[in-house]
């Protein structure tokens, strides 16, 4: 059955004590605390570095069997050779995320491109070759010539997921090409009525069978773990799982 994964993008931030952490809680405890009231992470600092494995060992054993990290790729990726010519250093990077996946926590692997990288769909096709079908994979575009048509059959043909996201400035059109979707909301404040849309249209994807990753803003307010909570118990039922 579908299902809704919401979280945020990273967990260890002591200004949100109180009122998400408790007040004595300590840091290496943040993770654990976490994923007893969300139910994923997008893990941003795999952007920078490779991460240990010691470090993805310490991940399995602080979260529960539900739990899902989404990870953000790295940017020699996206950034530094700009999906060109990474033949070699794709699989090592997927390599050292492999335990995840084995442990059936791996939620998509976020590729964000740079905002000058504009539209080049013979880029983005041959890109997407190099990538493991088994690998659940989302693609943010921060330009806005890949807002076409051609873009989504691309990524559909491949069963590549459209990264939905919303900023202050710009949202990404809200089509589907996977089988699952994956929203960030960056916005710092939502109204009630936009996140009451939010469960709408996450209500949408999960009738129609797709599970639906959303991941708020990390902020130095817990304010995006809290709008996680709230749209994961009115989607769910319930906290966590």
């Amino acid at each position: 059955m579908a299902q809704l994964f919401a979280g945020t993008s990273g967990w260890a931030y002591p200004s949100w004590k109180p009122e998400f952490y408790p007040e004595k809680l300590a840091q290496k405890k943040f993770l654990g605390h976490y994923a007893t009231r969300l139910n994923t992470v997008e893990v941003n600092f795999t952007f920078r570095q490779l991460v240990k494995e010691t470090t993805i060992q310490n991940w399995l054993r602080e979260s529960p069997a539900y739990f899902r990290f989404g990870i953000k790729a790295h940017q020699v990726i996206t950034h530094i050779k700009r999906l060109k010519g990474t033949e070699e250093f794709v699989p090592r990077f997927l390599a050292t995320i492999e335990p995840l996946a084995a442990a059936g926590k791996l939620g998509p692997v976020l590729f964000q491109l740079p905002p000058n990288l504009k539209a080049d769909l013979a880029l983005l096709k041959d890109f997407l070759g190099t990538l493991p079908r088994t690998v659940p994979s989302a693609f943010e575009f921060r330009h806005e010539s890949w807002f076409s048509d051609a873009t989504w059959d691309l990524l559909k043909a491949c069963n590549a997921g459209l990264c939905v996201a919303e900023t202050e400035t710009r949202t990404t059109p809200d089509v589907v090409t996977a089988p699952f979707a994956y929203y960030r909301f960056r916005k710092p404040t939502y109204t009630n009525e936009e996140r009451q849309a939010m469960v709408g249209r996450i209500r949408e994807h999960i009738a129609e069978g797709r599970d639906v990753f959303a991941y708020f803003k990390h902020e130095e307010t817990p304010q995006g773990a809290l709008y996680a909570v709230e749209i994961l118990r009115e989607v769910s039922g319930r906290e966590g799982s």
